[in-house]
């Protein structure tokens, strides 16, 4: 017998919403168990970022080792790389895992508005990790850093959206909740394939730090559980469509508070 292991590579959230412990929340709550690789320390708190520490390359190499010889990862996310070298590492240390899922979500500014990578990293990051990952999960901001193009409306994101497969990545998710409307609208484009354009309610709330770091998670864990790709996007959705929704009402902070990431959680799988 064995649960369901999802690996999570990615910074540490002091304020428990996002990165490393929303995406243990996420991994949990969706029945799965989560391991981690922690790539930065932050302070923050649902007010913002204070500091950033970047964990040395070589600890970030042994965490990742240790797991990945000892607890298999089914599926793997990539959260907050904010140095070039750890690039290098993350890419050298995943070469022999292409078996199975990565959900890369290009954290590049946090919700606060404080910037999270270093400028050299993300030429890095589009050209050692976008060849080995199965998807790229980028808002509206980091599109536009990927794609170099200005998004403002629904064919933006999808002109958006073939620039970054153009850059080497197998699928894209970009993110449309920065456009403000009555309707969230995404963009998943997969190859050279029709664009899938995928519609949810916008959701009055201030509660929406960490909804990346969470979505990126579910899509890992729904691939984990044999969902293929498409189908992993919605069920991830349709999860923060409604964590958002049991989460809205609740005060968290004097900021942007988490999602309600345990609404429904289910029992740890085992199979």
């Amino acid at each position: 017998m064995n649960y369901i292991n999802v690996l999570t590579i990615a910074g540490s959230d002091s304020g428990g919403g996002a990165g490393i412990q929303a995406d243990l929340k996420t991994f949990s709550a969706l029945g799965c168990f989560g391991t981690s690789v922690i790539t930065a320390v932050t302070a923050q708190n649902t007010m913002g970022v204070r500091s950033v520490h970047g964990i040395p390359a070589e600890i970030i190499k042994d965490q990742l080792q240790a797991v990945l010889e000892d607890i298999a990862p089914v599926a793997i996310k990539i959260g907050m790389i904010n140095r070039a070298e750890v690039v290098q590492v993350i890419e050298n240390e995943l070469k022999t895992y292409h078996h199975v899922p990565v959900i890369l979500d290009p954290v590049m500014v946090a919700t606060s508005g404080h910037r999270l990578i270093e400028p050299d990293t993300i030429n890095q990051l589009i050209e050692k990790l976008f060849p080995v990952v199965t998807l790229v999960t980028p808002n509206i901001d980091e599109a536009v850093i990927l794609s170099g193009q200005k998004i403002n409306n629904l064919d933006d994101m999808i002109a958006a959206g073939r620039k970054i497969i153009e850059k080497g990545t197998k699928a894209v998710l970009v993110k449309g909740g920065h456009l403000a409307g009555p309707v969230i609208y995404d963009v998943f484009l997969e190859g050279n394939n029709a664009p899938v354009v995928l519609e949810s309610n916008f959701i009055q709330s201030k509660n929406l730090h960490g909804t990346g770091c969470s979505l990126s998670s579910a899509i890992a864990a729904e691939m984990a559980k044999g969902a293929d790709l498409l189908g992993a996007v919605k069920k991830a959705k349709n999860y923060i469509s409604q964590a958002l929704q049991f989460g809205r009402g609740v005060e968290t902070g004097k900021g942007n508070g988490p999602l309600n990431h345990f609404f429904d959680p289910l029992k740890l799988i085992i199979q």
